[in-house]
């Protein structure tokens, strides 16, 4: 049997770690065909001119053979201009390269994450729309991988959401609403309509989506969550 080859691919490094002497294994998002593992072969040596390349966060094309889980990097170049990403804005991308690792399955495409990844880094570069951007990637990458939330309607009381009301979630069911919820109507709302401004509203949507991924992971910790909070205690 032949080797697969792939040319060109547009594509962004989620994670590497180091493997034998002189190369890397990579985790890639690629565009046409989900989460690829690449070996590459040789980059950490001196004269490697593909290292600088091989980092999260920077729109690469990528070519590469083979049939099994591991496949070879033969080619890197950079696709297109960018800004790199800085400070918690940074941190926050390793974030949202954990999710994509951990709730997208390896070779399964997902063109529309790709889409909307790639938007999520530019917004990041937003530092007055970091908590928003991440709210809405959240509620957008669920319902792309096919995990949609309820939110517009009260199932278990027949009736369409007050703003004035308060609501537990169920994530199979959606809002059900209880003088003890936790969340607003309002919240609710802004999350179906995608308008996440308000300071209170951003607090109950981070709250409700960390319940909804948490879910989704089976409780299974985020490295990433920690490190952000750590880094918001001391701003």
């Amino acid at each position: 049997m032949t080797d697969n080859i792939i040319h060109l691919q547009p594509a962004f490094i989620l994670k590497q770690r180091q493997y034998r002497e002189s190369s890397l294994i990579i985790d890639v998002f690629t565009q046409d065909f989900g989460k690829v593992s690449l070996v590459a072969k040789g980059v950490r040596k001196t004269k490697s001119k593909t290292a600088g390349l091989l980092q999260p966060f920077i729109p690469l094309n990528l070519s590469y053979l083979g049939r099994g889980e591991l496949k070879t990097l033969t080619h890197v170049e950079l696709a297109k201009p960018y800004l790199q990403l800085t400070g918690l804005s940074l941190y926050c991308g390793f974030y949202v390269n954990e999710l994509i690792a951990c709730l997208l399955l390896t070779e399964d495409p997902h063109p529309e994450v790709f889409n909307l990844y790639e938007n999520c880094l530019t917004d990041l570069l937003k530092s007055d729309q970091i908590e928003a951007t991440l709210r809405l990637f959240e509620l957008d990458l669920i319902e792309a991988i096919g995990y949609g939330l309820q939110l517009a309607y009260d199932l278990q009381h027949h009736k369409t959401l007050s703003p004035e009301a308060r609501y537990h979630f169920d994530i199979e069911q959606g809002p059900i609403e209880s003088p003890e919820g936790h969340f607003s109507g309002q919240t609710l709302i802004s999350l179906q309509t995608r308008t996440l401004e308000d300071p209170k509203i951003l607090y109950e949507a981070k709250l409700l989506m960390r319940h909804v991924i948490n879910h989704y992971l089976h409780g299974k910790p985020l490295k990433s969550r920690a490190v952000i909070n750590q880094i918001i205690k001391h701003l």
